[in-house]
């Protein structure tokens, strides 16, 4: 029997022990590779973003720059910086109220609730259509839906001008009939309301298929059971199951349009303030801190107050069926239906698709004047694209290749923290670009980054991290989704053989990830190309990329090479966005 002490037989046949490996002990066995990434990962999103967002918060206050960073290294600027601090008060506030920043505040939000309004009107029988019936060309009709939000939106204003300016064809077309002036002011803000409707209308739309396809049909064939009228079960029953996804899609639209940039800088006429365009003007224009801090605060939290709406809507409410997918019923087949809601959608769809054919027609025009058509074509204006601006096209590709790069890196990494460790806080302030419009980012990072240590304003890279941070969120939402779908035995056995957590993501994980990746990369890339606010804002002359050129040769009359390169720029993101579709497989409709 044995007393626990081996005999020399058990003590020969069995292996030597392997060394006890070092326990790392106490505070430093924290400090990994692993925790070293998220460290710099938190630390980017500090500084890129929570740190110019604070600082113009404290300039709003000041009305003078307040140099963060130079404060921790330079006494003098910690004193210059405490006394601005001191003297910190509401005065500049005072000017919010009464005068042109209120003025503007109120324009901005009655422009984006009628937009929003409009939007949700003309989207309900189009999102009826596809949802519920068998229409004709649904495949068509869902490809040109696409097209408007694809088209940036200073390009959408200048087509809006080629159609209904005062030389505008559809002018001259209304002028033939026997009318006097013009059909449409296209410097007026019934142009920008007309313009965002008919070109922010696919962001609404494709949410509310998707409430009408989700919800209870069972309750619609219990009201047709009990005798009800078509009508009446749809007025009472069927739209008020999708009222959730039409709040939602509304406050969606409240938030793009109020944030948006290129229509009303193109098409705003002189005495309409919208704060956009107000805060641009500041910054740039009269370098007015305080009142750039003032309008950039206010947007933010007009654009978090509508987000925070949204999430509210959607959270609580569950008009949905059981099992959460849509349930198979017998589309409405009812010829008289159908076709009304085929002409429906084709006459909205009219507007865009002639906006952008204006611009393309353009681009091919030698001269385009008081006619319904150019008095002739030629491909000169592409050449000089190619000859001139041939720089601004690869600035384009680098500069969204290069947020593309800082994109992937820390989505990645951000998408493991938030899965595999339940990051909160890190997913919560990865989701902050969402609700920061691109002109108050702008105008944040000119803030921050205009002194040492730090002087980054007027520089490529400064672009590309504006870029990245502004994007990042559909990257992460892509890379989340995909690494849900990856079991942590993977990369916990790649670990027991030796590797580090931080080799594991890389090599193991990383590419697992590479579809949730790609759908992101292509969408990154494509939403970097077509940017607007921040690129006018911030872009170097030295590294101006295609967006700017367009901007600045409608700005000095040179319409027929921006339509060129506007054309150029739509093509890109045609191809990238077709892509993106193949590989994400969207099949909504």
């Amino acid at each position: 029997m044995s007393n626990g002490t081996p005999t020399p037989t058990q003590a020969q046949t069995q292996p030597p022990k392997p060394p006890k490996k070092k326990q790392k002990s106490g505070f430093f066995s924290r400090f990994d590779s692993l925790w070293l990434m998220k460290a710099v990962i938190a630390a980017f999103f500090f500084l890129f973003l929570l740190l110019p967002l604070l600082s113009v918060l404290i300039v709003s206050f000041t009305g003078q720059p307040v140099n963060i960073l130079g404060s921790l290294i330079n006494p003098d600027i910690l004193a210059a910086n405490l006394d601005r601090l001191s003297n910190a008060s509401l005065e500049h506030w005072g000017s919010l109220f009464g005068g042109v920043y209120m003025s503007a505040l109120r324009n901005s939000l009655m422009l984006s609730l009628g937009v929003s309004l409009l939007v949700i009107l003309m989207c309900l029988p189009i999102a009826y259509g596809f949802a519920r019936t068998t229409m004709p060309f649904k495949k068509t009709f869902a490809a040109l839906c696409t097209m408007p939000i694809i088209v940036p939106t200073f390009i959408s204003a200048a087509g809006f001008i080629i159609m209904f300016g005062r030389t505008g064809w559809v002018t001259s077309l209304y002028q033939s009939m026997g009318f006097d002036g013009t059909l449409i002011n296209a410097y007026s803000m019934t142009a920008i309301v007309l313009i965002q409707t008919f070109f922010f209308f696919p962001f609404a739309l494709w949410p509310m298929v998707a409430a009408f396809k989700i919800s209870d049909i069972s309750l619609e064939e219990a009201s047709q059971n009990m005798g009800a009228k078509n009508w009446m079960t749809m007025i009472f029953i069927t739209f008020p199951l999708a009222i959730p996804g039409i709040v939602s899609a509304a406050l969606l639209i409240f938030t793009v349009s109020f944030s948006d940039f290129g229509t009303p800088i193109i098409l705003a006429p002189d005495g309409l303030n919208l704060i956009v365009v107000e805060a641009y003007r500041e910054i740039s224009g009269f370098f007015n801190w305080a009142g750039a801090s003032i309008l950039t605060v206010v947007m933010v939290v007009v654009a978090a107050l509508f987000f925070w709406l949204q999430r509210l809507v959607t959270k609580g409410k569950d008009y949905g069926t059981l099992s959460g997918k849509p349930k198979q019923t017998k589309l409405n087949d009812n010829k008289v239906v159908t076709t009304s809601l085929a002409i429906y959608t084709g006459l909205v769809l009219l507007i865009p698709v002639l906006t952008v054919l204006s611009v393309v027609m353009q681009s091919f025009a030698t001269t385009w004047g008081a006619d319904l058509l150019p008095r002739g074509f030629t491909l000169d204006h592409y050449q000089t694209i190619f000859t001139r601006s041939g720089d601004n096209i690869l600035n384009s590709i680098i500069l969204a290749g290069g947020a593309l790069v800082i994109s992937v890196i820390i989505a990645t990494f951000v998408s493991y923290f938030v899965v595999r460790e339940n990051a909160t806080k890190l997913d919560f302030i990865s989701s902050v670009p969402l609700i920061v419009p691109g002109i108050a980012l702008g105008i944040a990072y000119i803030q921050m980054f205009n002194t040492a240590p730090l002087q980054l304003t007027g520089t490529a890279f400064l672009l590309i991290v504006a870029y990245a941070i502004r994007r990042m969120p559909y990257m992460i939402r892509s890379t989340m989704g995909t690494m849900m779908a990856i079991k942590s035995d993977i990369e916990e056995a790649a670990v027991n053989l030796g590797a580090s957590k931080l080799l594991a993501i890389i090599t193991v994980v990383g590419p697992l990830m590479l579809p949730g990746i790609a759908a992101g990369s292509i969408l990154v890339f494509v939403t970097v190309i077509k940017e607007t606010s921040i690129t006018i804002l911030m872009a170097p002359s030295s590294w101006a990329p295609m967006s700017l050129v367009v901007f600045q040769n409608l700005l000095r009359g040179e319409v027929y090479t921006a339509s060129a390169m506007a054309v150029l720029i739509i093509g890109l993101v045609l191809i990238l966005q077709a892509l993106a579709n193949k590989i994400t497989k969207n099949s909504l409709y």
